[in-house]
């Protein structure tokens, strides 16, 4: 019942809803502080989170003097879903080497690991930059990818998970030594600020914050193909997640609120069960709980 949909305000970002003590930066899928869809949610190297409500390519974070120079970009792709949005898919480049990974709507998809190396689908994955890579599935619906980086960064990996269709991506143990001198929509390393590709203007607007993530032909082309939309197109905003889609929302929904709260209340605690329950009503599949 991992990962769903989240990106505005403050919110636990990993699968299980609570922020991992280990976890330093990450862009996840999660739920909204009033049990609503909202959309991807990020964390700073400050530990502070906020959503994006949008639809593009974003910069996560980028250092081309990453592991002595090799480089380091990591991309996300949202995409928008009645008022929310989520991580749709994520590429990772380290060296000279590209790995995208995408979630997939049904099981199949995730058992046949949807995944492209150097833009070549399902290629020969063993390492990426010469960082090995390993993948394990837990699940028919939940697969996961792990970038070492101890050969070079003791206890440091990207961790790449993924729940059917939403994709999330997060550093563990990420140090100062590593990525400090990271930019991207994750902040600046030692401050924690949102900053501005210009390195000073500190954006405290989210959706400006997007905007100016925002993949530009100026940065790699990362990602086997190209999605709407692509800079100058800005990215596409979700509408007010009240009002009138809200009522769209609930007019379309087979499962209630409480339909999804009596299949969850006997799990282990309120941040899984707060999970859970926005897990059933994005899905609209009570087979959630025990995926």
């Amino acid at each position: 019942m991992k990962f769903l949909l989240s990106l505005l305000a403050l919110l636990s970002l990993l699968p299980s809803g609570a922020l991992s003590a280990d976890t330093v930066a990450s862009c996840v899928n999660t739920l909204s502080l009033d049990n609503e869809p909202s959309s991807c949610t990020v964390t700073t190297w400050k530990d502070e989170q906020f959503e994006f409500h949008g639809q593009c390519d974003l910069v996560m974070m980028s250092d081309p003097s990453f592991a002595d120079d090799k480089g380091l970009e990591v991309h996300i792709r949202t995409e928008l879903f009645r008022f929310w949005s989520y991580i749709k898919s994520v590429a990772i480049r380290i060296g000279n080497d590209i790995l995208e990974v995408e979630g997939g709507s049904d099981d199949s998809m995730v058992n046949t690991a949807r995944y492209w190396i150097n833009y070549e689908y399902q290629g020969q994955l063993k390492e990426i930059g010469g960082f090995p890579v390993s993948s394990s599935s837990s699940s028919s619906v939940k697969r996961e990818y792990e970038i070492d980086l101890g050969s070079k960064y003791p206890g440091q990996v990207v961790l790449i998970e993924i729940f059917k269709e939403f994709v999330g991506v997060r550093v563990v143990n990420g140090s100062e030594e590593a990525f400090g001198k990271t930019v991207g929509i994750v902040g600046d390393y030692k401050t924690g600020y949102t900053l501005a590709r210009d390195g000073a203007t500190i954006l405290e607007d989210f959706g400006e914050l997007g905007n100016e993530w925002q993949v530009l032909p100026t940065d790699s082309k990362l990602f086997h193909q190209m999605d709407a939309p692509q800079f100058p197109e800005k990215c596409i905003m979700a509408e007010d997640p009240r009002g009138e889609r809200r009522r769209r929302l609930d007019e379309e929904s087979k499962l209630s609120f409480e339909d999804a709260e009596e299949a969850c209340w006997d799990l282990k605690d309120a941040a899984t069960i707060k999970d859970c329950i926005y897990d059933i009503l994005a899905t609209q599949g009570i087979e959630v709980v025990r995926a």
